[in-house]
């Protein structure tokens, strides 16, 4: 049963995550946001309070 015999197997899960994990990282971090967020203001509005109808 070639199942037992781990040496084939394991070099080839080796091999692919060495693989996944040269490939994705620099994908991910090429991502580019459309909208640069804005910076908000220090200052918090005032909000004013609820007056419910009943």
């Amino acid at each position: 049963m070639p199942q037992l015999n781990p040496a084939p197997w394991f070099a080839i899960l080796t091999f692919s995550w060495l693989i996944f994990l040269a490939v994705i990282p620099p994908k991910v971090m090429a991502h580019t946001f459309p909208n640069e967020p804005a910076p908000q203001s220090a200052i918090k509005p005032k909000t004013e309070p609820w007056t419910w109808p009943w």
